[in-house]
């Protein structure tokens, strides 16, 4: 069976690191390998500013030395920018990368990404955490 090839938005990393967090399950099926994570040059630079701000250098140096070695991290360059989000430009890095990447989903708790709900062409599935909890225990 192939692995969910999934997009984490930086807020679900984050919530997802520390052990003491209700959401580090998803960062345990990461480091275990249990879904693929696609990555893009942007998206590993923000997941570095974001860990430095909200914890330390040092966990966002040991995060991201953890994603560059892991065997499912899938490295993604993005060739096209869609602009899909007009709301938050920042966003669209998350969204070219699941289009780029053929993702299964994108994992997002944040609202901007809900302009996907009536986007069918490119095609993204955006689920939250809750929605991915249940479809990671069905796999």
């Amino acid at each position: 069976m192939n692995k969910l090839r999934i997009v984490l938005d930086t807020n679900v990393l984050l919530v997802s690191i520390s052990s003491k967090s209700k959401y580090h399950w998803i960062y345990q099926l990461l480091i275990n390998g249990k879904f693929n994570l696609l990555l893009s040059n942007e998206i590993l630079t923000e997941y570095d500013e974001i860990i430095s701000t909200k914890y330390n250098n040092e966990v966002s140096k040991d995060v991201i030395n953890t994603l560059l070695t892991l065997p499912n991290i899938l490295k993604k360059d993005v060739f096209y920018n869609w602009r899909l989000i007009q709301s938050d430009l920042d966003d669209n890095k998350f969204a070219d990368c699941a289009i780029n990447g053929n993702a299964d989903y994108l994992v997002t708790n944040d609202k901007h990404f809900s302009i996907f709900k009536n986007i069918t062409f490119p095609y993204i599935k955006v689920i939250n955490i809750k929605e991915f909890k249940n479809i990671t225990n069905l796999k």
